[in-house]
């Protein structure tokens, strides 16, 4: 199994290095913000690095399972997981993550060291799928919120959660720590959504986290919470997957894991300091700028695989607008996100400094 793993290892510059260490830190505090892996930025970000979509998506899953870790005890200290909603999507999630595993593996093999052409249907598929799947997510929660006359009543829309409370689809679960009761039925076909998608293009948590918000009726806090409790799980059972199938760089996992390492803990003490329609707004803002930088791409791969009369030398255009875009959107993020935080620790400190400052006037009288 290691000689299969390190089969994988691909050139990189030192450039390119410290480019995937910022990937992990900008997705890391995104993903303990947001709930999700932070994938949706990540993955497009090494596959515009030059990475090859099958061995970026198999290198992030991998990546997701120590950075999980850390994110859901995080939120677990604040009580934010619900360990057996989690554990209910975990049933199907594992299937759906060994059928998109499967399927990546007939599109685009498992050799990094072959010509662009050979990997392009994959980074085709993933980019397509990335781009519908991600934008319905985007346009849906802006909509949302959108609808809402007042920031104070932008609560999450409870029309699909009242529509399928209406036909009792036995049995029910009971979730303690979302306070909500939801089908058997359709929590497993969650998971199966969740980890097909966290297979194919690395992203569960924009269906999982949008998921437990608008169909169980979850807080978006809890939802964030027991996503991340979730991809642990996940993330092990892809790199398994992966792994055995010769996707993964060890070498990619680690240097993505070292910058998430950080962020993740700045991203999910956020949460506590962020109203939720702000959480909300700020994850389809992101996302949207993430789906309009993979579609840029899409004209490439076309290219690539004989479907698009373009010249070669537009690929440098493609890709230098596609990762501009991204990282603009991956650092407009983290900048709010690291603000809001500033101005409560900063807050924070003067509440204590004033409550020293008071018992010491009375220690005084």
């Amino acid at each position: 199994m290691p000689d299969i793993l390190l089969k994988s290892f691909i050139e990189l510059s030192w450039a390119d290095m410290a480019q995937v260490v910022m990937l992990g830190f900008i997705g890391g505090v995104l993903s303990g913000f947001i709930g999700s892996g932070g994938a949706f930025f990540m993955t497009p970000g090494m596959m515009n690095l030059g990475v090859p979509g099958n061995i970026s998506v198999a290198s992030n899953i991998t990546h997701k399972f120590g950075k999980a870790m850390i994110g859901a005890k995080r939120h677990g200290e604040m009580g934010h997981v619900d360990k057996r909603l989690a554990i209910f999507m975990l049933i199907t999630a594992a299937a759906g993550i060994s059928l998109a595993s499967w399927i990546m593996s007939l599109l685009g093999g498992g050799d990094s060291h072959g010509a662009p052409s050979e990997s392009a249907m994959a980074d085709l598929y993933i980019s397509l799928v990335f781009v519908v799947v991600l934008s319905i997510v985007s346009v849906s929660m802006l909509r949302d919120i959108i609808r809402s006359r007042k920031a104070e009543e932008s609560k999450p829309s409870q029309k699909i959660v009242n529509f399928l409370n209406r036909f009792r689809l036995y049995p029910l679960i009971d979730l303690p720590v979302a306070d909500v009761k939801v089908s058997l039925w359709v929590i497993l076909i969650c998971g199966l959504g969740t980890g097909y998608l966290a297979g194919t293009i690395g992203v569960g948590g924009f269906i999982g986290v949008p998921a437990m918000i608008y169909v169980f009726g979850v807080s978006s806090q809890v939802a964030a919470g027991t996503e991340l409790f979730l991809a642990q799980f996940m993330g092990a059972w892809g790199a398994l997957n992966y792994g055995l199938r010769g996707m993964v760089d060890l070498r990619l996992t680690m240097l993505l894991f070292l910058g998430s390492l950080v962020g993740v803990h700045l991203g999910a003490y956020g949460t506590k300091v962020v109203r939720e329609v702000i959480i909300r707004l700020a994850t389809g803002c992101i996302i949207l700028l993430c789906v309009v930088s993979r579609a840029i791409n899409i004209p490439v791969y076309l290219r690539q695989l004989g479907y698009a009369d373009i010249s070669a030398d537009s690929d440098k255009y493609f890709n230098i607008a596609s990762k501009a875009l991204l990282y603009a959107s991956g650092i407009l993020g983290c900048s709010i996100i690291l603000t809001f935080v500033f101005k409560a620790y900063v807050q924070r400190r003067k509440v204590q400094a004033s409550l020293v400052e008071s018992r010491e006037d009375t220690m005084k009288a």
